[in-house]
């Protein structure tokens, strides 16, 4: 490929933020005009936009209202609550913030409106915190991290489709106030012991009791030839005892590190230095509180600070704690409810603001000390899962691994990857899976026809229709494209911010996402470089585009090489002009975690 046909160039670009003042940047303007056939990988990229946002127009309209009211009946508790609700919506922001048309935008604002008004108007009869509504300012009365975390798995990230709205920058630093103590109706914090006070917390506060099963389930509901519950349960009996044994919920929980998301995008707007204080103080006291621990998280934390110290000194014990083992009604059969590892996303916050690696050595620690407790049965290894009054149980053939393929994205270490169980994209990756790519868009495509013929087919209606009902006909395939587009990583219902190697803007437009006609695929990630190929699809049109290097500009690219020609950079993003037709492959050299992330756009900044 001869290095003639581009053009790079330092010049210096005039961007005009959407609001406020006028910035000056100097950028690096790459000029691309070689040409290139579209290769089936970019048809059908583009192609998977457009129908995951058509797709998503027609779900729209069969499940919400006018207002962005889900059609359901609106209840409180944790098989059917508010959280499933605005699941419905679950990527849509990502569809947007890749490329898909605005409309996408425009249906998940209004549906996020319309559920804070729905559940905010919603009540309880029983369930004594939610008898004035189910949200109170916005945000839920109080309720565990699972739940409030896939709640804001929308909202959480807003930001990378319209950091700008007035209201979602208002409702981002109310949130995480909650948890700062900023609001005296809601003493979640206690910052002398830096824990969150219950696993049931939120704008009401903490919940300072044990918990009953109508707290988790909520209201009596008619279930037989009415609703089909996605826990199974045949009857509101059964619904209470699903939840009977989930009362030890007084003191902190590694679920609650997932409410530190909500002062990470408070930090990302203006680099307000106190959410960055506050995240960093309660990631560090859990990291800690591991160490103390032999290097297992514990899964209760007292009033008082002491591990242990609301379950008895039982540093495993609590509400999906190490040791939450429980009898499922409708079978007599003993399931494993563990959560403690969905604390990961906290230290995930906490190195996407630093870098710093001694926020996943934790969790490397924790896996070998869980690993080394192996037995053999049967003639067969096996690996525990959970802790109880007799030790280690729960064994399973796989070896505990939970958060690897996290880790090892974020760190880029041979020994991470070591770690990691194979997947098609890690090999693809690694040069092993050419295929990949096509295979895995039209798997995409396979997958959104199923969901609409479940829409066609679905006969339920609005009052024999719970929140979570529809959830398994939304059609945002959105894996497949953060993989192959941006490099990212997809982390679901966890109410995780986006870790991506790259993002593209609009420059003409003025919006996120890559622009029309152009296809991206990224090839090849280490620790310090990507490899990226970029293509117009357009044959009569050049187009032009910012790639930025990380989700909220957290990396910087160091020099960008196409063929033989290498050019410096040393900024976090770049112009990107492609002719009509014409497509490049560039290696682009980066330093990863370089920069304070931000959730404003390149010409906002």
């Amino acid at each position: 490929m001869k290095t003639d046909r581009y053009l790079l160039m330092l010049t210096g670009y005039l961007f005009l933020a959407l609001s406020g003042p006028r910035l000056l940047a100097a950028e690096v303007t790459l000029r691309i005009s070689t040409p290139m056939t579209p290769p089936g990988w970019a048809l059908l990229e583009r192609e998977l936009l457009q129908s995951s946002a058509q797709a998503c127009e027609k779900f729209f309209t069969r499940y919400f209202d006018e207002r962005g009211y889900l059609k359901c009946v609106a209840r409180w508790g944790g098989d059917d609550g508010p959280d499933d609700a605005i699941e419905n919506c679950n990527d849509w922001p990502i569809l947007h913030a890749l490329g898909a048309p605005q409309v996408v935008q425009q249906m998940f604002k209004k549906a996020w409106s319309g559920h804070v008004r729905q559940f905010t108007e919603a009540k309880t009869v029983e369930v004594p915190f939610a008898r004035d509504g189910m949200y109170y300012k916005e945000f839920p009365v109080m309720f565990d991290w699972q739940h409030n975390a896939e709640g804001l798995s929308v909202f959480n990230l807003q930001s990378l489709s319209d950091p700008y709205d007035r209201n979602y920058r208002r409702q981002v630093r109310r949130f995480a106030g909650f948890y700062m103590n900023e609001d005296p109706g809601a003493p979640n914090y206690d910052s002398q012991h830096k824990i969150i006070r219950s696993l049931f917390n939120g704008s009401r506060g903490p919940l300072l009791r044990k918990a009953t099963a109508l707290d988790w389930t909520g209201d009596p509901i008619e279930v037989e030839n009415r609703f089909h519950l996605g826990h199974g349960e045949r009857n509101y009996q059964e619904m209470l005892a699903h939840f009977k044994d989930y009362n030890d919920i007084v003191g902190d929980h590694p679920l609650n590190l997932l409410s530190s998301t909500l002062a990470l995008n408070a930090y990302m707007l203006q680099h307000e230095g106190k959410y960055r204080k506050w995240l960093l103080e309660y990631i560090d006291a859990w990291l800690a509180r591991m160490e103390k621990n032999g290097d297992v998280i514990p899964s209760n934390v007292g009033l008082d600070g002491t591990i242990g110290g609301a379950c008895d000194g039982k540093w495993y014990g609590g509400t999906y704690g190490w040791g939450f083992s429980v009898t499922v009604p409708q079978t007599g059969e003993i399931a494993h409810r563990n959560r403690q590892h969905w604390g990961f996303i906290g230290f995930a916050n906490a190195y996407l603001l630093t870098g710093d690696d001694r926020y996943l050595e934790a969790w490397r620690k924790q896996a070998d000390i869980v690993n080394s407790h192996h037995k053999v049965i049967a003639g067969t290894r096996m690996y525990p899962r959970m802790h109880g009054d007799q030790g280690w149980y729960g064994f399973s053939r796989e070896p505990y691994n939970y958060n690897s393929l996290e880790i090892y994205y974020l760190s880029m270490k041979a020994s991470d990857r070591a770690r990691t169980p194979t997947t098609d994209w890690l090999r693809y990756l690694e040069g092993n899976n050419p295929d990949y790519p096509v295979k895995a868009l039209r798997h995409a495509f396979a997958e959104i026809r199923e969901r609409v013929q479940g829409i066609n087919q679905d006969q339920t209606t609005p009052d024999t229709r719970l929140a979570d009902d529809p959830m398994k006909y939304n059609p945002a395939r959105v894996t497949t494209l953060l993989q192959l587009m941006v490099g990212g990583l997809h982390i679901p219902r966890r109410g995780s911010v986006l870790h991506t190697r790259l993002r593209y803007f609009d420059p003409i437009a003025r919006r996120a996402g890559i622009p029309p006609d152009i296809a991206s695929l990224v090839q090849k990630m280490t620790a310090d470089s990507v490899t990226v190929s970029l293509v117009n699809t357009n044959q009569i049109q050049g187009r032009r585009l910012i790639m930025q290097a990380g989700g909220y500009g957290e990396h910087e690219f160091v020099n960008v090489k196409i063929g033989d020609e290498t050019r410096p950079v040393n900024n976090r993003h770049i112009e990107i002009r492609l002719a009509p037709g014409c497509g490049a492959q560039l290696k682009l050299k980066m330093k990863r975690y370089s920069h304070a992330p931000t959730a404003n756009f390149p010409w906002g900044r």
